[in-house]
């Protein structure tokens, strides 16, 4: 019985032993796997940074061209020489907009039909052109790649205007505009009643 006893419980020390050394070998694997996600978290994060700097390095290279032309428009400008300004900012122009573009910017299209996923719609007017379609640009807009950095603000077209000339008074109350003209129609024929008074007076005088 005595012997039984001791099998057991040295069977349930070794049991622990080995729980307890599963436990911490488990217990390592996880701080290793930790620290070695911490320092990817960190690499990653270096990197994107570096990636930054390297992308807005290249741009402002590209960039310091435009700013000279920029500065020599100026300088014409201030020796009031008109032609030299001109053609200095439409070189400012060009060369900016080369830049932009080979960043990945691209102009929203606005020929044909209204797009409201990359146009904005200011204004409806009626026109000769089909109802919906884009008939004015009022300000560009851009995407870079897929994404629709500004949307393009257009005026549209309502179509064809249909009805006769209004009034601006009509236009805003139709009741008010035919009141104003019933008033007037009432005058004129005062009007013309107190002539034909003032003309029999005349003649029986």
């Amino acid at each position: 019985m005595g012997e039984e006893k001791e099998q057991l419980e040295e069977q349930e020390a070794s049991e622990l032993e080995r729980v307890t050394r599963e436990r911490d070998e488990y217990l390592d694997a996880l701080q290793r796997l930790k620290a070695e996600f911490e320092n990817y978290r960190k690499r990653v994060a270096r990197e994107q940074g570096e990636f930054v700097a390297r992308a807005t390095e290249r741009l402002v290279k590209k960039l310091l061209p435009v700013l000279d032309d920029l500065e020599r428009a100026l300088e014409a400008a201030a020796e009031h020489e008109e032609a030299k300004l001109e053609e200095g900012v439409r070189l400012v122009h060009r060369e900016l907009a080369d830049v932009l573009a080979k960043e990945g910017l691209v102009e929203v299209a606005t020929d044909g039909a209204f797009d409201p996923h990359t146009q904005e719609a200011l204004l409806a007017q009626p026109s000769s052109e089909e109802e919906g379609t884009v008939i004015q640009v009022l300000q560009k807009g851009y995407k870079l790649g897929d994404l629709v950095l500004r949307p393009a603000r257009v005026v549209v077209s309502a179509g064809e205007a249909t009805g006769g000339a209004t009034t601006e008074a009509e236009a805003a109350d139709p009741a008010e505009g035919e009141a104003e003209a019933a008033t007037e129609d009432e005058a004129e024929a005062a009007t013309e009643t107190d002539a034909g008074a003032g003309a029999a007076t005349e003649g029986d005088a």
